[in-house]
């Protein structure tokens, strides 16, 4: 690759950075991280750089928006030291945890689909003052009462105790809460997993703005992908002219 890093008209660093809408010490910073081959040097020791390294930093901004800085200054500092396998594992990286949030998303659309039939009244809500208790939303949602103390400890389950009797009482967003842990476990995720979706519910104040927020996941997950096919043109281009 050294070889080829004088191919091409010279360009100063402003040059460069200009041309990208960077500062010039965002351009060292880069050549430095090893986002960019070393540049070259003048004989009064001012770096100069050549249409490779224009390539090398249309490559790394384009690939940014699809696997993040960190992962897409790893990706430009393999293929730059010539470990371009160590390069592509780490974009099949990137693509399989855009599909593994593509599944959680479509994990969540299909809990919220399956609580729809049971919206409403639900039985197991009103089967005590204020709220439920660990025994009859256990029976209501076919569960042992032990596995609604262990969603507790994960986090899943926030229920307060009753200050006569101490025991547990659901009030209607645990019992949201439950159904909703109850129909992602049922589609093999884990409790920590869970853990994070019900955290996004309660943030959103409830289900239905949940649902409003899901088109924007959909979006964001869409401009991910899009993004990650920009990224891999542009780095194909800047992998053929390294020839």
């Amino acid at each position: 690759m050294g070889q080829n890093l004088q191919t091409g008209g010279r360009l100063r660093p402003v040059d460069l950075a200009r041309g990208h809408g960077l500062s010039t010490q965002a351009v060292r910073n880069y050549e430095e991280a090893g986002i960019l081959p070393a540049a070259a040097r003048t004989p009064h020791g001012y770096r100069t750089y050549t249409s490779l390294h224009a390539g090398a930093l249309r490559a790394f901004l384009a690939l940014v928006p699809g696997h993040g800085h960190q992962t897409a200054t790893s990706i430009m500092r393999a293929v730059n030291q010539g470990r371009v396998d160590e390069a592509f594992h780490l974009i099949d990286e990137s693509h399989v945890q855009l599909l593994d949030d593509r599944r959680t998303l479509q994990a969540v659309e299909t809990a919220l689909r399956d609580l729809e039939p049971e919206s409403g009244a639900d039985p197991a809500a009103v089967s005590a003052p204020g709220g439920t208790f660990i025994g009859p939303l256990a029976e209501a949602l076919g569960i042992r009462p032990a596995t609604l103390r262990k969603w507790e400890r994960a986090g899943l389950v926030r229920p307060r105790r009753d200050p006569q009797t101490g025991y547990r009482v659901y009030d209607e967003a645990d019992v949201r809460d439950a159904r909703l842990a109850h129909q992602l476990r049922r589609g093999g995720y884990l409790l920590e997993h869970i853990a994070l979706l019900i955290a996004q519910v309660r943030a959103a104040g409830g289900l239905e703005p949940l649902e409003a927020a899901l088109s924007d996941w959909h979006d964001r997950l869409s401009a991910r992908g899009r993004a990650m096919l920009t990224g891999a043109a542009e780095l194909e281009a800047y992998l053929r002219e390294c020839g």
